[in-house]
């Protein structure tokens, strides 16, 4: 039998699979084959959502980056500045969950498996047309296309109003996606089909409640650290911040205390209210992630180590950090609670 091969599988015999120096995806490995050259540019590096309440840096290029799919739709350079939600995936063994994010998401944003992600605009360029796969970074100019459709809008007009407006809807859609009722009543719907956004009698009231949890989740570097807690430090008063604030790996007193988090061996916070842990994105309470993700790392296969304490020069980002998502996980366990009743209209 005739086996038809592609150009890239003859790279296999003469690249350096050596995880240390390169990743080798299927793509990076067609771009080799039709002798593509690729130079840096550092106008590609931008910030990304990497996991909840943690971003990092991201090259992001058609070349080095495999299968982006619409992201260059969404953010198609650092400088046009965009916003959604991110939701999990279908079939995903984790809760579901709404996050907003203004930065590129994670493919596995939740931890694990996938995702889907619900932009408020999309780009197009000029010779881009309607194609989604085109490099629409690559054009001088972008128009900014509204994902909120003149008939969606049209229609929530027809129900609640002439005054409600395309960010209504989308607030109104993030705010009912938090609704502890809707949840429950579509569970076993949102773990094997997106969501259906049904429409309920207070409008408004969900509008609203979305347009705040977005602000938070959003804005969580810029909202007050959580006033109550309390921050030991012990050692010397003289030690150097950096030092002094350096974290390794944080934990929770213990399984059963969870009100006092050991920041590292000279600092601890305490007083942390027992209802910030009922926020939960994916399997973990935003508290947990900081916990989690915040912590020194080295991927074993490339060696790389993931520092979090290089992300800020401020010696205190992460300390300060994990008191305002306090305050956050606080705030959106209030707002939620307040929801209306999913009353559907008929």
């Amino acid at each position: 039998m005739l086996r038809i091969t592609s150009p890239r599988d003859h790279v296999d015999g003469f690249i350096d699979l050596d995880p240390q120096k390169i990743s080798w995806s299927r793509s990076l490995k067609g771009y080799l084959a039709k002798k593509e050259t690729i130079a840096f540019g550092a106008e590609r590096v931008t910030s990304a959502a990497y996991r909840p309440f943690m971003k990092e840096l991201v090259y992001f290029d058609r070349h080095l980056n495999h299968e982006r799919s619409q992201m260059p739709r969404i953010f198609p350079t650092p400088r046009h500045q965009n916003m959604g939600f991110y939701i999990t995936g279908l079939g995903s063994d984790k809760p579901f969950s709404a996050h907003a994010v203004n930065h590129i998401p994670d493919l596995a944003y939740w931890g694990s498996s996938n995702g889907q992600f619900y932009p408020r605009y999309t780009y197009r360029a000029p010779s881009a047309g309607d194609d989604l796969f085109s490099t629409a970074e690559e054009a001088a100019d972008h128009e900014r296309i509204d994902n909120i459709t003149d008939a969606a809008l049209l229609d929530y007009q027809s129900t609640y109003g002439d005054a409600v407006t395309k960010d209504d809807v989308f607030y109104y859609v993030y705010g009912l996606l938090h609704s502890t009722a809707y949840r429950e009543q579509f569970a076993a719907d949102l773990k094997k089909s997106l969501p259906r956004i049904p429409k309920v009698r207070d409008f408004r009231g969900f509008a609203e409640a979305g347009r705040r949890l977005a602000g938070l989740h959003i804005n969580y570097e810029s909202v007050k650290p959580y006033a109550a807690l309390d921050e030991t430090v012990t050692g010397s008063p003289d030690t150097d911040p950096t030092e002094l604030y350096r974290v390794v790996k944080m934990k929770v007193r213990s399984k059963q205390d969870k009100s006092t988090i050991i920041y590292n061996s000279r600092v601890t916070l305490s007083n942390i209210p027992e209802e910030a842990y009922r926020y939960q994105l994916g399997a973990r309470s935003a508290i947990e992630w900081i916990i989690d993700r915040y912590q020194v790392k080295q991927d074993k296969a490339s060696g790389i180590v993931n520092d979090p304490n290089d992300w800020s020069d401020d010696p205190r980002y992460i300390i300060d950090l994990l008191k305002k998502i306090v305050t956050v996980s606080v705030e959106t366990v209030r707002i939620v609670d307040a929801l209306p009743a999913l009353d559907i209209l008929k």
